[in-house]
């Protein structure tokens, strides 16, 4: 049978990596994206996996270089895009916070993945599926601490973003998810964070792979359950 393939945006580390990882363990073929020219984890992996990982460069802000990876892929039929970039800021009540954080951090949240998305949508095969990493803190029903008000902001928006954008795109034969992967141990979780990434990577990929090819936008956790809105 053909391997399957996944790409995923944002994979140099960390959580990213280990999602890479995990498609790889399950016999995927991964295409898995770095920023910059440095050597990174995202490396090492692609040493071991016998040519079934390829690591391509793109900063997802630069819309050039998004649609250069395109274009190299154009041959490539995906069944998982799987976009995984967000930044934090200083945890500031949001008039406190520069214009210029705030801009930084709605572009490379929101704007950034959102331009991902559309634009390998067409590589993507019928029945597979497009995800984007989300949080827990973008559900507005469930913000009853505050705290972190731009970064929650910007996964709230990103959240309507790609509800709009399954809305515009209902006929397509695509599933559409919004990932919460809990709160890991990563540079935006910090290290008193519950959960592992290699605790939190599996149930990502469990969800992703469990409901493709189901219709419409989900907003899901890495245990499968449904977040409210």
């Amino acid at each position: 049978m053909e391997h399957r393939t996944a790409l995923v945006v944002g994979a140099s580390r960390t959580l990213g990596l280990a999602i890479a990882g995990e498609y790889l363990r399950r016999g995927w073929d991964v295409i898995g994206t770095v920023r910059g020219d440095r050597r990174t984890p995202l490396h090492d992996l692609a040493d071991g996996s016998s040519g079934r990982l390829a690591v391509e460069v793109v900063d997802i802000t630069r819309p050039d270089e998004v649609s250069a990876v395109r274009d190299r892929l154009a041959d490539r039929l995906l069944d998982t895009v799987f976009v995984n970039a967000a930044i934090a800021d200083e945890d500031l009540p949001i008039a406190e916070v520069p214009t210029d954080v705030f801009v930084e951090v709605m572009v490379t949240n929101v704007l950034s993945p959102m331009r991902v998305v559309e634009t390998f949508a067409p590589l993507v095969r019928d029945g597979g599926s497009i995800g984007v990493m989300s949080s827990t803190q973008g559900s507005i029903s469930r913000n009853t601490n505050g705290g972190h008000e731009v970064y929650r902001a910007s996964k709230s928006a990103l959240n309507q973003s790609m509800r709009s954008y399954a809305a515009r795109r209902a006929e397509d034969p695509v599933s559409l998810f919004l990932m919460d992967p809990g709160w890991v141990q990563t540079e935006l979780g910090g290290e008193g964070a519950p959960l592992t990434v290699d605790e939190s990577a599996p149930g990502v990929v469990d969800a992703l792979i469990r409901h493709a090819g189901e219709p419409g936008l989900q907003f899901l956790d890495h245990r499968d359950t449904t977040i409210p809105w």
